[in-house]
């Protein structure tokens, strides 16, 4: 029938849909005033909006920036990133139709969340969608990928940071021409929205990802589901990114890849797997010692 309407007899009463917003913080003082800025200044504004804070302070929400209701979740034990989300997700109210999920560190555009919510109701198979993110250089991140597969994940894992034209690193990072949206195996959590249908039918994320991974994870239960996942290039963020990590990369390079193993053995579960999985943790482990190296000697351009 079409997003947010019920037939009552003879008439269609219109519903907008309610959406409820949760974003994770860490440390992230710097970041909401441009955050809580740029939702004020949207054309669609979340019923609610849930800060979750993962930090042991509890932050304070710049409020005459932001005309909308916030709720502050504290969780100074900082349970990871997808565990944040699932915790605010149970705070939100049951009429709620929407989750976006996101980072603190995003800036969007004033039709952002209304061109989600209308290529998300359009796409009957899709479950979840991600806008075009945009890093704070002006260059546009690469936000919907591909599974790591079998040959994708053996050649982005050993050659992506040393050879990054890479045919299978390509492949994984994905196209990024034209402005329709399109169907991909997963988007970046960087922000995220989804259907309340959708998310409770795989339980939210999966908890035992602290950090990273976790959104590749839950676009593939999604899609084991019968759930898409659907870029909307027209919709636009900007991610400033790393605002958290970027201190202390050496520790997040570990973090990743130990998720990223996390996801390969359920993805290749069984014996008969298991020289491909020995093949996949090499890989994975010569990254983990390059990647570090190249970030440190990674020198800004004049």
């Amino acid at each position: 029938m079409g997003l947010g309407s019920q037939r009552f007899g003879e008439q269609v009463m219109r519903v907008e849909p309610r959406i409820g917003l949760i974003v994770v913080g860490f440390d992230s003082v710097s970041v909401w005033p441009a955050f809580f800025r740029s939702l004020e200044e949207s054309s669609v504004k979340p019923d609610i909006v849930i800060v979750v804070e993962n930090s042991p302070s509890v932050p304070k929400i710049p409020q005459p920036i932001y005309s909308g209701a916030v709720t502050i979740l504290h969780r100074p034990d900082n349970p990871g990133y997808g565990a944040a989300i699932n915790w605010g997700a149970r705070d939100l109210p049951l009429e709620i139709d929407f989750i976006v999920a996101c980072n603190p560190d995003v800036v969007f555009a004033p039709d952002t969340l209304s061109t989600l919510l209308m290529e998300l109701g359009r796409e009957d198979s899709a479950g979840i969608a991600g806008p075009r993110i945009m890093n704070s250089d002006g260059s546009l991140y690469p936000s919907a990928r591909a599974f790591p597969g079998i040959r994708v994940g053996i050649g982005h894992a050993l050659l992506g940071e040393i050879w990054k034209k890479n045919p299978w690193t390509k492949r994984y990072l994905g196209h990024y021409q034209g402005t329709s949206p399109r169907l991909v195996d997963w988007l970046s959590g960087a922000c995220l929205m989804l259907s309340r249908e959708a998310f409770d039918s795989v339980d939210g994320f999966d908890e035992q990802y602290f950090m990273f991974v976790e959104d590749v994870d839950l676009c593939f239960r999604l899609k084991k589901s019968g759930w898409r996942s659907l870029y909307v290039p027209a919709a636009e963020i900007v991610h400033s990114g790393a605002h958290a990590t970027g201190p202390i990369m050496k520790d997040m390079v570990k973090v990743h890849h130990a998720s990223v193993e996390i996801f390969l053995a359920r993805l290749y579960a069984g014996a008969h797997y298991w020289p491909l999985r020995q093949l996949l943790k090499v890989g994975l482990w010569l990254r983990s010692l390059i990647a570090p190296l190249q970030h440190q000697y990674r020198r800004p351009r004049p």
